[in-house]
C-alpha cells in the first residue's frame, strides 16, 4: 500500500502542485484546504505523514499541530511549510511536535528528501503491535506469535489500515476505495472475501483470539482486547 500524506493548504495551486510531486514519488496524497478540514480527515483515517501550512482557515496550522500532540496524543510525523522564516517561528514549532519544517519558496526535491527522511526515522521503522500479532511496515512482514504469517498483498493491505487504527469502523466502501483504489457500487463482493480470507489465516495461527470483529450493518475493525 501507498504511503497517505496528508497536505493541509490553503492555497490550491500549491495543494495541486504538492499532490503532483507526491505521486510522481509513489505516495498517495490526501489534500485538505483548511486546518478544520484537515482534523476531519485525520479522525477518518491517520496518515503516515502530514505536510502542514501554518496560515490556514478554520484552525491554525499552530492550532492543529497542538490538537494532534495533544488531544490525538498522534506520533504522526508533521513537516511545516511556511513562508515564515525567523528562527523563532522554527523554534516554536519544533518544541510544539513539528518534526521539520521546510521555508517557502520550496524545492520538489527537498520536499521529498525531508518526507523520505522523516518517514525512515518514524513509520517505517514501528512495529505495529496487538496481542500476538506483530505488523512491521518496512519490509510488509507480519508475524503471528513469532511465526511469519503468508498474505496477498491486498491481505496485508488490509491487516496494515486495521492495525494502524485500531477500534476504528470501516465500511466495506471506505476498504475498497483505500485498498482497491476504486469506487464501490455495493454488489461486489471483493471486500468480504478477502477479509473472510484475513480472518482465516489469523485464526489458524492463533486460535485463541479474535483479531478483525464485525460491525453488524457497517463493516469491520481491529479488536483491541
Amino acid at each position: 500500500m501507498k504511503e497517505q500524506i496528508l497536505i493541509v493548504e490553503d492555497d490550491a495551486d500549491i495543494n495541486n502542485l504538492l499532490a503532483k510531486i507526491l505521486r510522481t514519488e509513489h505516495f498517495e496524497p490526501i489534500q485538505a484546504f483548511s486546518g478544520t478540514e484537515a482534523k476531519l480527515l485525520f479522525t477518518q483515517n491517520t496518515p503516515d505523514l502530514i505536510l502542514l501550512d501554518l496560515m490556514l482557515p478554520g484552525l491554525s496550522g499552530e492550532e492543529l499541530l497542538s490538537e494532534l500532540r495533544g488531544n490525538f496524543s498522534s506520533d504522526v510525523p508533521v513537516i511545516i511549510l511556511s513562508a515564515k522564516i525567523a528562527l523563532t517561528d522554527k523554534v516554536s514549532l519544533l518544541k510544539m511536535g513539528a518534526d521539520d519544517y521546510i521555508t517557502k519558496p520550496f524545492e520538489p526535491e527537498e520536499v521529498i528528501a525531508r518526507i523520505q527522511a522523516a518517514l525512515r526515522r518514524t513509520s517505517t521503522s514501528k512495529k505495529l503491535s496487538c496481542l500476538n500479532l506483530e505488523l512491521y511496515p518496512d519490509s510488509r512482514k507480519v508475524t503471528v506469535q513469532g511465526i511469519e504469517l503468508s498474505l496477498t498483498a491486498h491481505e496485508y493491505d488490509l491487516l496494515y489500515l486495521f492495525m494502524k487504527n485500531p477500534e476504528k469502523v470501516y465500511s466495506r466502501e471506505m476498504l475498497y476505495d483505500l485498498v482497491w483504489h476504486g469506487g464501490y457500487y455495493g454488489e461486489n463482493n471483493t471486500v468480504n472475501v478477502h477479509v473472510s480470507n484475513l480472518r482465516k489465516k489469523l485464526k489458524e495461527a492463533d486460535p485463541e483470539n479474535e483479531y478483525i470483529r464485525t460491525v453488524y450493518g457497517i463493516g469491520f475493525k481491529l479488536v483491541l482486547h
